[in-house]
């Protein structure tokens, strides 16, 4: 070989090696910026559709001790669910024999409506346990807060019920709303289920 030539350079010397060195480097340093940029970009929306730890307790389950509620009450102080009172009335046998027989005047009696309560309260009672309801209680006309009448015997129901003050809805000790009324629905009634026989998780 004659002094001016020039030798090969082994694999990854020389100044193609180093060319495809830097070239690699470049690639893999541009992507780990991109990632990182994606990720950064991509944060704001993820942390938008987190909910927040005052959003889930929201959203959390309640539950509810009836253990000292007797036959003609409703439960005090009235426990809030999403931001809602929940009223939990514990009726004697009268009363529920009553709402069995006692539909004249009621505008939705049969629970036909099915946005109000769960499947298994499409009955007299709108329960799962006769003696017990559970309710929104926010009138289904405008939002207010209706009354709980234990005493007063609603002409169009024969017993008790929820009245509310601010336009006059009645409700029946089942939820049902009276006939022409300005409320146009029966209470809702939550979802819910007995964790033992005298506590109540809403939701």
């Amino acid at each position: 070989m004659s002094d001016g030539a020039v030798k090969d350079a082994p694999d990854g010397e020389g100044e193609g090696g180093a060319t495809n060195s830097r070239r690699y480097f470049l690639i893999q340093a541009t992507s780990a910026v991109a990632a990182v940029g994606a990720v950064g970009a991509a944060w704001p929306f993820i942390k938008y559709w987190t909910p927040s730890a005052k959003a889930k307790a929201a959203g959390a389950a309640v539950k509810i001790d009836v253990s000292k509620l007797a036959p003609g009450e409703m439960l005090s102080p009235i426990v809030a669910w999403r931001g809602k009172p929940i009223f939990v009335v514990y009726r004697d046998q009268a009363v529920i024999d009553s709402l069995e027989v006692d539909t004249n005047g009621l505008a939705d009696p049969d629970s036909a409506n099915p946005d109000q309560q769960p499947e298994f309260a499409v009955n007299p009672w709108r329960s799962e346990r006769p003696e017990l309801g559970v309710y929104v209680g926010i009138c289904t006309h405008l939002g207010c807060s209706p009354k709980y009448v234990e005493s007063e015997n609603f002409e169009e129901t024969g017993q008790g019920g929820f009245f509310c003050p601010c336009h006059g809805s009645k409700f029946d000790l089942a939820g049902r709303v009276v006939e022409g009324v300005p409320a146009p629905y029966n209470l809702e009634v939550p979802p819910y289920q007995f964790e033992s026989d005298t506590v109540i998780v809403i939701g």
